[in-house]
């Protein structure tokens, strides 16, 4: 028996004005599986990760979630999905602690809508030490525009382990990386399958995606050319679906 996948696309096409930038796209997310989402610049790579985030909605088609079709018309429908979506720029404030940051627009407060700052700060470190491995931050009260790049990526992922996301979108996370914190970056998204959280990696990179993806779906103009898994394809036979379609 087959599982039911998290998280499907079923035909769908995306119209902006005469512009089709999606058009009759289809896949699926299973659960602990790492998918990476390949393609030129123009492929729709963005469009799609901004369709499942809920920022766009489809022209027709739809999605569904566990089996069942469902709509997103905001972030926050993506979110109550276990949707977690992690941009280039991590979507982060740099004047605000990663404390702050993590529990952004999801504060605990007591019965008199004040902040619970100890409490947060407590758990922050405690995800900070242990769902996400981040080198040389030693307290939650760090401000994040003191963080390198990479850094930032990892404050990001732990929020979304915090809030128990299912799915995390990575669009283009390591372009403004260095090796290392690739390296750790690409080692985080292993860690986080291995506890069943599945990943989009959006890259140019092919080689970043060989390293941690279990498929690979490739876009051109707004459709998928190609949907294969790791032990199908090689990596030249994925740079010249990248480069030839």
């Amino acid at each position: 028996m087959v599982d039911t996948p998290i998280l499907e696309l079923h035909g769908v096409t995306k119209r902006f004005g005469p512009l089709t930038a999606l058009k009759d796209l289809s896949f699926h997310i299973g659960e602990g599986e790492v998918i990476g989402l390949l393609g030129d610049n123009g492929a729709g790579k963005s469009t799609t990760v901004n369709l499942i985030s809920g920022i766009h909605k489809p022209s027709s088609g739809h999605l569904s979630v566990d089996g069942q079709q469902t709509m997103f018309t905001c972030r926050s429908d993506s979110a109550d999905a276990g949707i977690e979506t992690i941009y280039q720029n991590t979507a982060l404030v740099d004047s605000l602690s990663i404390t702050r940051n993590i529990f952004m627009g999801r504060e605990i407060t007591n019965g008199l809508g004040f902040l619970k700052q100890g409490e947060m700060r407590e758990i922050a470190m405690e995800v900070l030490k242990s769902a996400v491995h981040i080198s040389g931050i030693d307290s939650p009260d760090k401000l994040v525009g003191e963080l390198s790049g990479g850094q930032k990526q990892a404050v990001a992922i732990a929020r979304a382990v915090h809030f128990k996301r299912r799915v995390l979108l990575l669009d283009e996370p390591t372009s403004a990386l260095s090796v290392r914190e690739t390296e750790a970056l690409l080692n985080q998204v292993l860690r986080l399958k291995a506890g069943n959280v599945s990943s989009v990696l959006v890259t140019h990179n092919i080689y970043h995606a060989y390293q941690v993806c279990d498929r690979f779906v490739i876009m051109s103009h707004g459709t998928k050319v190609f949907d294969v898994a790791k032990e199908d394809t090689s990596i030249t036979q994925l740079t010249e679906y990248v480069v030839l379609t």
